[in-house]
C-alpha cells in the first residue's frame, strides 16, 4: 500500500490543498490512479452529502461555481459515470496529470509510486476569447 498526495491546479494559478490517496500497488497505471481518486471522492461525498461537490469532474444536475459544483438535490454520485467523464476529459485534454513533476500522457502508462509521490491534476483553463 502506497499513500501518495495529490493536488488540483489550474493554468490560471488556482491550487487546492493537497489531499492523500491510498493506492494498493506501487506499480500501477494512470487509469487506475484516476479510478482510485474518483472512488475515494465519491465515497466521501456520499458519506457526508455536502451541498458542494468538489471532485475532478462535474456531476450531472449541478452547476459550476467558484467553490465547486452545488448539488441541487442530495443524491448519490455515480462512480462509473464520474470515472467515464474523467477519462473522456483526459482524452480531450481537459486536464493533464503530472506525477512528481513528470507529465503522464497515456492512461495505460505504468508508473511507480513512492510515499513521497505528488500527483498534480492540472485543469486546462481556456483563454478568454479563445
Amino acid at each position: 500500500m502506497v499513500r501518495v498526495s495529490f493536488v488540483d491546479e489550474t493554468t490560471s494559478g488556482e491550487r487546492r490543498e493537497a489531499r492523500h490517496l491510498e493506492i494498493s500497488e506501487e506499480r500501477t497505471t494512470l487509469r487506475e490512479i484516476i479510478r482510485q481518486r474518483i472512488l475515494q471522492e465519491v465515497a466521501e461525498h456520499d458519506a457526508t452529502r455536502p451541498e458542494i461537490f468538489r471532485g475532478p469532474v462535474q456531476p450531472g444536475d449541478t452547476e459550476r461555481t467558484l467553490n465547486g459544483h452545488p448539488v441541487r438535490a442530495p443524491r448519490r454520485v455515480d462512480v462509473e459515470e464520474q470515472f467515464a467523464r474523467a477519462v473522456e476529459a483526459f482524452g480531450r485534454n481537459g486536464f493533464l496529470v503530472l506525477i512528481d513533476d513528470r507529465q503522464v500522457q497515456d492512461l495505460d502508462a505504468e508508473v511507480t509510486l513512492r510515499m513521497s509521490t505528488e500527483i498534480t491534476f492540472l485543469k486546462l483553463v481556456p483563454l478568454v476569447g479563445g
